[in-house]
């Protein structure tokens, strides 16, 4: 493994529907799988999207408290009520916190609801791209709310067994030095997704996955949600979710624009990227017909990872 970019632990390239190109880290196997940390609201957006196909979901036009109608704001709150599920996949919706309250959400008993609280302010909503982890649990409530199933039952069944993944199970504790090691913990992990203490899981970090399965769902992506010839998204959503919402998102994220919960780092051209921290990437290029995934651990800082699968990866792996 290229010791400049030591954290990396999985390499896979895919081209034209087929593997051309592995790299591990001494000791680490195919099967390994690694907090992908914010791949995995990439996923989550795709998971919203089957929930529309499916019917679940009408629209991204949907209004975020009709899923919500028990819970209780604060007095006076109105542009909650406003919000919709279009601004929470774009990072365009407003929240009441400057900094990510993580732990007035990550210590109470339903992580969903802890981040509604936050939802709406009395600036309303301005369409400006503010990126946040902790604001888009709410879409694991709204998938679980609109489905009736479990948002890992529902990713297990109409997204990972389609595409050939194995089954990810809840990974079980919660607390405070528990998220700290999940995070910062240099092995694989097994084949799990971090949960809140009610069995939700994270919309923003926490599902593990390989580099091969981060390469087959680029490929879903790049294929406009077929895999192996068969149907798991609509053609439109997929358009829909790698369509520029956002032209810019701002100097601090490379000017990027932005879709449904996934970078496009080339504008209009057909290149789509998950990113987590640490390098953690899924990257799509169209008109190469290429997907790479990387895994990583945890490392901080890590901004020139789509640059290197750009100039070092894919040069490496398609000759």
């Amino acid at each position: 493994m290229d010791h400049t970019v030591d954290n990396i632990t999985g390499i896979t390239v895919i081209r034209n529907g087929n593997t051309v190109f592995e790299q591990y880290a001494d000791g680490v196997t195919r099967e390994d799988k690694w907090n992908v940390m914010s791949v995995t609201k990439s996923v989550c957006a795709l998971l919203c999207l089957i929930a529309m196909d499916r019917g679940f979901i009408e629209s991204a036009d949907a209004r975020v408290m009709d899923f919500f109608p028990e819970a209780v704001l604060n007095r006076g709150e109105k542009t909650a009520y406003d919000v919709r599920l279009f601004h929470l996949l774009t990072m365009t919706a407003p929240y009441k916190f400057r900094s990510e309250p993580w732990t007035k959400i990550c210590t109470s008993d339903d992580w969903t609801l802890s981040a509604l609280r936050f939802l709406g302010g009395k600036n309303g909503i301005s369409g400006n791209f503010r990126y946040t982890t902790l604001g888009i649990q709410i879409l694991t409530g709204i998938i679980e709310r609109a489905s009736g199933m479990s948002c890992i039952d529902l990713a297990n069944k109409y997204l990972f067994e389609p595409l050939s993944i194995g089954p990810r199970r809840l990974h079980g504790g919660s607390d405070k030095d528990d998220q700290r090691d999940f995070t910062l913990n240099k092995l694989p992990h097994p084949a799990e997704w971090y949960n809140d203490p009610v069995g939700s899981v994270t919309a923003g970090w926490g599902l593990c996955l390989s580099s091969e399965e981060m390469a087959k769902i680029g490929q879903l992506v790049l294929d406009r949600g077929l895999y192996n010839g068969k149907r798991v998204i609509s053609e439109e959503r997929i358009d829909e979710m790698t369509s520029p919402h956002i032209k810019e998102t701002g100097e601090m994220f490379g000017n990027m624009a932005y879709g449904y919960l996934w970078w496009l780092p080339k504008g209009d051209r057909p290149v789509f990227a998950a990113v987590g921290d640490g390098g953690n990437v899924i990257y799509a290029d169209g008109k190469k017909n290429v997907t790479v995934g990387v895994t990583a651990t945890f490392k901080p800082r890590i901004f020139d990872r789509l640059e290197y699968i750009e100039k070092v990866i894919i040069p490496k792996a398609v000759t």
